[in-house]
């Protein structure tokens, strides 16, 4: 148990989901279904992940309005398309099916049974950058407990901007300590505790696969460090 925690929120791309296998696996149904051959989908997974920070500093640097993670997606994948040699496969019907990938995300194997338990004793939900319709329709698919859901559209900010903590501090109605963050990226953490929130490090150090460059572990005294939902679900849940 940690303090007077009431409300756990996950990061979730990396955290409870795997979208590296899981995009990789869909491209790979795709390839069978519409023929294509030569594709690396693991190298096409990280390659279409690796537009998502740039895409949200351009928003955040006020160089672009506000655009969900959904709109970053679709443009990054206009540019993979091409350098995977796919460009004028896929009909405009299809690309925008193919960009639902990201709402289709499967969890990794101890999330689930890990959020049900935590789901007794605390309220729980995302704290993500992803779009509420993302977040939605991917926990309808997977079977996610959430109880409800706070996402980057909920502020019209994405992490790590205060606007997105505070604001989840503020709609919780909780003291800061009373909410904790769950994340497998430490500077998501970092930003979280500078504003009084209590934070859980899960470590995630194959995400990114052979892209990955940090987050290998734990990078300070986080109140929970631990390799699984189920490690967080032992150290947070009274005995039944």
């Amino acid at each position: 148990m940690v303090g007077n925690v009431k409300a756990v929120l996950f990061d979730t791309f990396g955290t409870i989901v795997d979208w590296r296998g899981s995009i990789a696996r869909m491209g790979e149904e795709l390839a069978l279904d519409k023929n294509i051959e030569g594709i690396d989908w693991d190298a096409f997974a990280r390659a279409w992940r690796a537009g998502y920070v740039p895409g949200m500093a351009k928003v955040r640097s006020g160089e672009r309005p506000w655009m969900s993670v959904d709109d970053i997606h679709r443009e990054r994948l206009e540019t993979i398309l091409v350098d995977f040699g796919l460009d004028g496969v896929f009909s405009e019907v299809e690309k925008a099916d193919l960009n639902l990938f990201w709402h289709r995300l499967d969890p990794w194997p101890d999330s689930l049974p890990g959020l049900l338990r935590l789901k007794r004793d605390y309220l729980i939900s995302p704290l993500s950058n992803g779009s509420l319709v993302l977040l939605s329709t991917m926990a309808k698919r997977a079977g996610i407990p959430w109880d409800f859901v706070l996402s980057s559209s909920t502020f019209k900010a994405y992490k790590p901007d205060a606007a997105v903590y505070l604001g989840a501090i503020e709609i919780l109605d909780l003291e800061p300590g009373e909410v904790m963050m769950v994340a497998a990226h430490n500077d998501d953490l970092a930003a979280a505790r500078s504003h009084g929130m209590r934070t859980a490090y899960i470590n995630r150090p194959y995400e990114y696969g052979i892209d990955q460059s940090v987050d290998f572990e734990a990078d300070s005294d986080w109140d929970v460090i631990t390799d699984s939902i189920t490690g967080l679900a032992d150290e947070m849940v009274s005995p039944s």
